[in-house]
This record gives C-alpha cells, sequence and structure tokens, in this order.
C-alpha cells in the first residue's frame, strides 16, 4: 500500500495547473506580444519576475533556480526595453484571466467565486519568511476579475511551495541542473524538461556525472536506491515547509477546498499542452456517501 499523500502535495497537484496553463496558451502570448515581449522566454522570465520589479537576471537565476543562467540572462535585463514590469504584470493578468474565463466557460460560476475566495483566504494566511517569489506575489494589488483573483491565488500559493522546494534543494546540495536531471530519473520526461529549461546537453550530462558520483544516479542515469531516499527527502521537505497553511485549516474546509478546486483544476490539466513536471491526473472526486435507507 502507498503512503497517503500529505495535504500540501495533494492540494499543488490541483492548483499549479491553474497556474501553469495559462503560459501555454494564446492569450497569454497574444498579452505579452502587444506590450513587445514574446511568447517565449523573454514573456515567460518578464511576467513571472515582474513582482520583484526590474531586476536584471542574477535574482531570476536564483530564484527561479532550474532554469539555466544562459536561458534568464538572454531574456532579462533586456526584456525591460520593451515593457516596464508593471506592463507585464498588467498583460500576464489580463492573459492568465482570459484563458480561465474561456477554460471554465462551463463551470459554475459560483464555484469559481467560491474557489478563488478559499484559495485567496489561504494565501492570506501564508508566512512568507524566507520567500522571495511569494512574498512579491502576496503583495500584489488584489485582481477585480474573479478569474484573474483565482489565478493570482494559484500563483501566490505556488510560488510559495516553489520557494519552500528551492531551500530544500539547496539544503540537499542540489544545482540548478542536478535537480531537474534528478526529476526525470523519477519519473520527467527529459524530451520535454530539459528544453524547457534551457539546458544543454553538455550541461545536462555533466549534472548527470556528478549525480553519479554522489551514488544517486547509475551510470545509465536510473536512480539508484540512496537517489530514492534523497528525492523522498526532499519532497518531504517540501511538503514540510508548505503545509502549515493547509493544517491551519478549520476542519471540513480542506475537503470543501478540494472538491471546489478539483472540477476546476481537472479542466486546465488537460489543456496544458506539456506537463514538464509529470504530476498525476487529477483525481476523479470520490463517490458520494449512500443516503440511510
Amino acid at each position: 500500500m502507498s503512503d497517503p499523500v500529505h495535504p500540501a502535495r495533494a492540494l499543488w497537484w490541483l492548483f499549479e495547473p491553474v497556474y501553469a496553463v495559462t503560459f501555454l496558451q494564446p492569450e497569454s502570448r497574444a498579452a505579452f506580444e502587444a506590450i513587445g515581449l514574446d511568447g517565449g522566454w523573454r514573456g515567460y522570465f518578464a511576467a513571472r519576475s515582474a513582482p520583484l520589479g526590474a531586476v536584471g537576471a542574477p535574482p531570476v537565476i536564483a530564484a527561479f533556480f532550474s532554469f539555466a543562467p544562459a536561458a534568464v540572462e538572454r531574456a532579462l535585463p533586456e526584456a525591460w526595453s520593451h515593457a516596464s514590469p508593471e506592463q507585464a504584470l498588467a498583460a500576464r493578468a489580463e492573459g492568465s484571466a482570459a484563458v480561465l474565463a474561456r477554460l471554465l466557460e462551463a463551470v459554475d460560476r459560483d464555484r469559481v467565486e467560491r474557489t478563488a475566495e478559499a484559495l485567496e483566504a489561504a494565501a492570506a494566511r501564508l508566512d512568507c519568511a524566507g520567500r522571495v517569489l511569494a512574498a512579491a506575489n502576496a503583495a500584489l494589488p488584489r485582481p477585480a476579475d474573479v478569474y484573474g483573483r483565482l489565478w493570482q491565488a494559484a500563483t501566490t500559493l505556488r510560488e510559495h511551495r516553489g520557494d519552500g522546494h528551492v531551500a530544500a534543494l539547496v539544503a540537499a546540495g542540489l544545482d540548478g541542473c542536478e535537480a531537474p536531471v534528478l526529476h526525470c530519473a523519477t519519473g520527467a520526461a527529459r524530451a520535454v524538461l530539459q528544453p524547457l529549461r534551457g539546458w544543454t546537453d553538455a550541461e545536462w550530462d555533466a549534472a548527470a556525472e556528478r549525480l553519479v558520483e554522489r551514488g544517486w544516479l547509475t551510470p545509465t542515469g536510473a536512480v539508484t536506491e540512496l537517489g530514492r531516499i534523497r528525492h523522498r527527502d526532499l519532497e518531504a521537505a517540501t511538503d514540510l515547509a508548505a503545509g502549515r497553511v493547509w493544517e491551519d485549516l478549520p476542519a471540513g474546509e480542506l475537503d470543501r477546498l478540494t472538491a471546489a478546486l478539483r472540477p476546476i483544476a481537472a479542466i486546465c490539466r488537460e489543456q496544458m499542452p506539456v506537463d514538464p513536471l509529470a504530476m498525476p491526473p487529477v483525481p476523479p472526486a470520490p463517490p458520494a456517501p449512500p443516503v440511510p435507507a
């Protein structure tokens, strides 16, 4: 029997697709292109880092962690000569709200409203100490549109978890390329993840060799028992760092949030053209309890 999934991870599997799907849809690309940013690296790095201001490549390389420095350097700070951080924030808000409005058109508006409110309430309880991306997103003004609110709350929660994950990776002694290499050895697809993170074959293979030397991978790239244990510990540390906000929920509220978010997450998950993180499918809702005779 498999171990039970930590609530922090189960919720991440649901709000991550709400955040991630928007960067992969035409509405977001059009919003970025309208302000002079392409829909690829330049738009992504500018939009995601915009809450930090007009930063250069070094802090983004540090905060985003698993992206190749060369990929970031091709986008920043050059992107700020085309659009300001304020314009990038407006474009990402416009694009993400338009994407979710289209994808969730058939979802009851009250469900979207309830889900947005629940995620906003969770985001408001976050302790962002030591979590730079989460803190910067938490400080942004509340969007007026319900779909924008849903996306911004999901984004703040995923950046909070991501900041904690980066801390766990650093504590384990992994670098920015070794982390995705290990992720691919434990289930993700290199053909998908490597180009999306911008690493060259030489950089990727060198990182794999370092993990072989540490005993985490075999020479053929398979994860060893030690690597499996270390990876499990990394994920557990990430869950622990992200878990407090969910542990503090009143009784029953976690179940209500999960039930409201699940169909929204399923739609977003199905519309993702690529899945770089190899996340599991959104599980179906559990059957309703039988009505007493």
